[in-house]
């Protein structure tokens, strides 16, 4: 059978459902399922996307409904298809060991049966189930097989954050937490690239992920992964992962490092960007320190920056959203004469971009294309920044 490339995005949580119950509390009213969906499916042009808390009890009514009236077709491979973008169906919970920080880890499934089959073991470790994120409370390994048991797949989110990440508050070293074979892969997060993770020999036998995280509509796809599957199903997923019979990730398309809110330490009384291994800001002599990523892989680096064969590019990718200048409105443009954002960010010829938007911002496109774009560097919860000159 042909293979071919799609875009997918892993992680994006659920801000509401229809009727306004709240799921994630940070995240947009908008922000549905549904709408999910068609944001990713319309204006987004992303094949796969993750869409994190259909764990919900409500969620799931919502889910069922769409179903029933055709909406969204159960397919056979796994995922819900809704156009020509697949949703598959995952849940992010916080864990937490002992004497340890918490941590969150995301587990996908299937379909909606197999997820509901695995919230009847989870009602029973969490106190609300209508809500994001909610602690685990047992132990992880109970965790790891009742998601096995389930036909699940169980990554680490996000897992070099200062707050609630593997690396960033809970342990030097995953397997810790985790059984290692367990697990189907590493989620990066904003804050850090595949040539950081790799100085931690751990890892190199994963597959990374670089996904949204998104808390709104327009954070959908601000990263994302090329993957090569015979179609954009669960199943295909799962191969891709461990890139069995072909599939494999081919790309990583994230932030450059640079703008992750987490980047740099930065003083939280003062807001000044720190160097590197400061543990007192020498600007106003606060203790009040956010570690950033990079000074955090510095400290728990077992090796030098090692890829293993199997690792893509890591392709630093610029959103939209940081172009200087370009609004929603010529966004809007651009979406209506290109079609998606995939398409505009890899596709659409430049002078073409510049017969609807103008020379300037075709120019930070064409930049950010060729990764020739300068930064000032984010840290302690504040994103980074394009520089315009």
């Amino acid at each position: 059978m042909s293979r071919y490339r799609f875009f997918a995005d892993l992680h994006i949580h659920i801000g509401r459902t229809e009727g306004g119950l709240p799921v994630k509390i940070t995240g947009a009213r908008n922000l549905t399922f549904d709408n999910i969906l068609r944001e990713a499916a319309h204006r987004k042009g992303i094949d796969m996307i993750g869409i994190i808390d259909a764990h919900s009890p409500p969620v799931q009514k919502e889910i069922e409904a769409n179903i029933a009236t055709g909406r969204y077709l159960e397919i056979p491979g796994g995922g819900l298809r809704y156009g020509e973008t697949t949703a598959i169906l995952g849940v992010e919970i916080e864990v937490r060991e002992p004497g340890r920080g918490a941590a969150h880890v995301l587990a996908y499934f299937p379909d909606l049966a197999s997820m509901k089959g695995f919230c009847v073991f989870l009602s029973r470790h969490i106190r609300n189930m209508q809500l994001s994120t909610q602690r685990f409370h047992g132990e992880i390994f109970r965790l790891e097989e009742s998601v096995a048991e389930h036909g699940g797949l169980l990554i680490p989110a996000h897992v070099f954050t200062p707050f609630k990440s593997v690396y960033g508050s809970a342990a030097n070293r995953m397997a810790d937490l985790f059984h290692l074979d367990r697990l189907a892969g590493v989620e990066l997060g904003l804050s850090a690239d595949s040539s950081m993770a790799d100085r931690i020999r751990e890892l190199s036998r994963f597959s990374f992920l670089s996904n949204s995280d998104a808390h709104s509509l327009p954070k959908i796809a601000r990263e994302y992964n090329e993957l090569v599957m015979e179609e954009a199903s669960f199943e295909e997923l799962e191969k891709a992962l461990f890139r069995e019979e072909g599939r494999r990730v081919v790309a990583n398309y994230g932030l450059d490092p640079k703008l992750g809110k987490y980047h740099r330490t930065r003083c939280a009384n003062c807001d000044e960007l720190l160097p590197s291994g400061e543990r007192r800001c020498s600007y106003c002599g606060s203790l009040k320190i956010i570690k950033g990523v990079s000074d955090r892989i510095s400290e728990i680096a077992d090796s030098p920056s090692k890829a293993p064969v199997h690792r893509p590019p890591y392709v630093c990718q610029v959103p939209l959203e940081f172009i200087p200048k370009l609004g929603p409105k010529t966004l809007n443009k651009l979406l209506d004469r290109f079609g998606t954002e995939m398409e505009i960010l890899h596709r659409a010829p430049l002078e073409e971009i510049e017969s609807v938007i103008g020379k300037e911002i075709a120019y930070h496109i064409g930049l950010a294309r060729e990764r020739r774009l300068t930064f000032e560097e984010g840290g302690g919860g504040t994103y980074g920044r394009v520089k315009t000159r």
